[in-house]
Order: C-alpha cells, then structure tokens, then sequence
C-alpha cells in the first residue's frame, strides 16, 4: 500500500501518554498517523517513530481548526480528541477567565473537531459500512462533579452530551462516534505521582491497554457499535 493510500488517523491533543500510544498502535495498524498539538516540538521522537506529520493547532480556535483538516489528506477514517484543560479551586474563588478557557478547551474544541471530522467523513464513501470513527476521550467527571473542580465536570459533561448527540445522528450515517470513559488516573513513567505503587501493581491505566480498546472500538462491525465505554483498573472503586 502505498503512502497516499493509507487511511488517515488523527489524534487532537498530544502528549507523551495515551496519545502516544495510541499513534503507534495506528500506525502499526497501517494508518498514515497526524498528530496535533499546541506545542509540537515534544513530538519529534514519536513523529519519527510513527512516521507521523505534526501540525500546531489549539483546538479551542476555530480558524486553526479547520485549517487543521483542510491539512490532512483522505480517507480520514479515525479522528481522536484528547484535550482537556483543568482549573482547581473553590468555586467562589474561581477565575472566571480560567474557567472559560477550560471549557473551550474541553467542550468546545471538541465540537469543532467533531464537526469538522463529520464533514469529512460524510463526503466519502464508506468501508465495510463505515465512513470513520470519532473518538472523544473523556474522564469520570463527566458522569459525577467532584469537589472543588466544577470547570472540569463541566466541560466533560458538555463533551458527553456532545458525543451522545453526535453518535445518534452520525450512526445511522455511517460515522462511527464513541465516549470513552477514562475512570481512573492513567500511568506516565515521567511523573511519579502516575506510576504505580510496588505493592499495588496495574492500580492505574496502562496507557498502551487504553490504545488497545480504542483500536477495537475503531474495528467494531457497524452492527454492535459502542456508544459509550468505560475503562476503570481493577482496583478502582465505582
């Protein structure tokens, strides 16, 4: 297969753990691997690795947004969003500024590229009954508010409505779109706070298995397609 007949994989978002993972899975599995970021001078080692093009977009600014497909050549058959912004903080004492931001980064980033990713699948013809997948990674507070972090549950709550919304529109058009539920802290061996415990070990998300059920969401057959998943380690209390 040559280069211009790959599918197209795009990953919104990246950094050094899941997003990572997540582009060598893909490109292992054949896909002509974009990876965008704000900052993309970090990604040159996996760049090189995946035979990924890096593209500077923050995700939140339409303008770059759309920029960031016309980018991208076809088929485009996976789309991921990965940002998220967070602001802590007791809700009295919360900079309403911050807290804008955060939800444009969360929320409504995720629905430029989620209308941009729908455009363009839309346009092409489908395989084995599918135009593309979207992908939305969320987290556990977009099922529950946690204390002192209202920002976040926000604009998670918002990215859940968004892909249930898309996923009952887009299906029966053939576009795959997914929620995945990311319940529990993930493991980044460059942060010692996400590392595991020797005496609790697989007690966070091992970012390459996270890769591995994305990937099966993508390869689902349009006649169980998942709307939604939650991915939790074993010792995660519900």
């Amino acid at each position: 297969m040559n280069q211009q007949a790959k599918p197209a994989a795009l990953i919104v978002g990246v950094g050094s753990g899941l997003s990572a993972s997540l582009a060598r899975l893909l490109y292992n599995e054949g896909y002509d691997v974009h990876l965008a970021a704000r900052d993309v001078d970090k990604l040159s080692g996996l760049a090189e690795e995946t035979n990924a093009t890096l593209h500077v977009c923050d995700a939140s600014d339409a303008t770059q947004v759309a920029a960031l497909f016309e980018a991208v050549p076809g088929p485009l058959r996976v789309v991921v969003y990965n940002p998220s912004a967070r602001v802590r903080g007791a809700l009295i004492d919360l900079d309403v500024e911050a807290v804008k931001q955060a939800i444009a980064v969360t929320a409504f980033g995720a629905f430029l590229v989620g209308q941009q990713a729908a455009q363009r699948m839309l346009a092409q013809d489908p395989v084995d009954g599918c135009r593309g997948t979207i992908l939305f990674t969320g987290a556990s507070a977009g099922v529950k508010g946690f204390p002192q972090s209202a920002p976040f549950a926000m604009g998670k709550f918002a990215q859940r409505g968004l892909a249930q919304s898309m996923s009952r529109e887009l299906h029966p058009q053939g576009i795959h779109v997914a929620w995945m539920n990311i319940d529990g802290g993930i493991r980044n061996q460059s942060r010692p706070e996400r590392i595991d415990p020797a005496d609790n070990p697989d007690s966070m998300l091992d970012p390459a298995a996270i890769a591995v059920t994305y990937l099966t969401v993508i390869k689902q057959h349009r006649s169980a397609w998942s709307e939604e998943i939650t991915l939790r380690p074993w010792v995660e209390k519900f």
